[in-house]
């Protein structure tokens, strides 16, 4: 005869609130996922778990930590896991829980919200600005922040596949559920396009892509959120300050001259988009050889010129956070789907990169000049 009421049952929820979203990270108790749980008098145990959806891509994953951690359980010998799925009611409960939490419209633009927005620019493509969005997003995850990834380069987007991500956002109704790569939650348009599709689109189109993934996306309380901005001073650069206010630019350039001097302009715009410029860094940097030598394939000194440039422009210290060497463990890294910050942390590369996410981390959260609720 199996138990609905009792002190294993009771061990089993506190278990189950170790049990993670794989989607929304949060625990599964937390958000209405665990129905009926019983237990018979040789201490198997049957969960139910209420999907938010049907075709949920994390179910299997779900099924498994959920077994896992009833076991865990004092007095439970084997666990089964009995499907469901949430009823619209269920679900609308969901996700006016998680609107209350963070889900509302745009929530990065609120006066409340505490989350560090960063957009990272480049006058010209080529530079690696998006392998740097990239490899700063799970670098500052790894450090323990809650970051996501807004791949807001439209025409060219890469973060995916820089990242490995092939699974498709969840759609909660209207509300889409971004994939999680290592720790960070991305959302891109190339998520949406079957195969190496091109995307066609004009202005007011590349407005509301944004707009969508910044109002429709469920990010939650994150305490960063990297936007890849497509090269130049174009439309989305310009929406993205419009939609994101308190926004800061990270301007991305190469030593050479050339791109420097482009990349002065990008971060030039904040005078009319009214933005603060984070910082400078340089990419393809020196590269030192196995004899020692330094290899200087596009120059030195250019990430330097762009910062104190725009300092004498903006009349404010704007910083050379770093320069990233050129490493041809960056390039593989990104072809294998695998950030060398994470993946080889110990590299040239790998190893600048996780140092000017140590310097963003520092910078916390925004709660400058904010006033915080006291109770006495």
């Amino acid at each position: 005869m199996s138990e609905t009421s009792s002190p294993v049952i009771d061990r089993i929820r506190r278990r189950l609130d170790e049990v993670i979203d794989p989607e929304l990270r949060l625990p599964i108790t937390q958000i209405g996922m665990v129905g009926d749980i019983s237990v018979d008098e040789g201490g198997a145990a049957e969960v139910q778990v209420k999907l938010t959806i049907e075709a949920c891509p994390m179910r299997s994953r779900i099924v498994q930590d959920v077994t896992a951690a009833a076991v865990r359980a004092e007095g439970v010998t084997t666990a089964e896991v009995d499907l469901h799925v949430m009823s619209p009611e269920e679900r609308a409960a969901l996700k006016e829980q998680l609107r209350a939490g963070g889900g509302k419209t745009n929530p990065f633009s609120q006066p409340d919200s505490l989350t560090k927005v960063y957009a990272v620019a480049s006058g010209k493509g080529g530079v690696g600005k998006s392998s740097v969005t990239v490899n700063l997003a799970c670098a500052l995850a790894e450090q323990g922040l809650k970051v996501g990834v807004v791949d807001a380069d439209v025409h060219g987007f890469s973060v995916p596949g820089l990242m490995g991500i092939t699974a498709k956002p969840t759609r909660l109704d209207e509300m889409i559920l971004p994939p999680v790569a290592y720790g960070v939650k991305t959302i891109s348009i190339g998520m949406f396009v079957d195969g190496n599709q091109a995307v066609a689109w004009r202005g007011p189109m590349l407005h509301r892509a944004v707009e969508q993934f910044l109002n429709d996306v469920y990010f939650g309380d994150i305490d960063v959120l990297l936007l890849d901005l497509p090269p130049g001073t174009g439309d989305i650069a310009i929406s993205v300050a419009q939609l994101l206010p308190d926004s800061e630019l990270l301007v991305v350039t190469t030593p050479q001259a050339a791109a420097a001097d482009i990349a002065e302009r990008a971060g030039a715009l904040s005078t009319q988009t009214e933005q603060k410029v984070a910082g400078v860094i340089e990419n393809m940097g020196p590269m030192t050889m196995p004899d020692g030598s330094v290899l200087e394939l596009f120059g030195s000194g250019g990430g330097q010129v762009v910062a104190d440039r725009l300092s004498k422009q903006l009349g404010a210290e704007v910083p050379l956070l770093g320069s990233v060497p050129l490493d041809t463990g960056l390039r593989q890294a990104g072809d294998d789907g695998a950030p060398v910050a994470v993946s080889s942390p110990g590299s040239p590369a790998g190893s600048a990169l996780r140092s000017i996410a140590a310097e963003l981390a520092a910078r916390g959260r925004g709660l400058s000049g904010r006033s915080l609720p006291l109770s006495v």
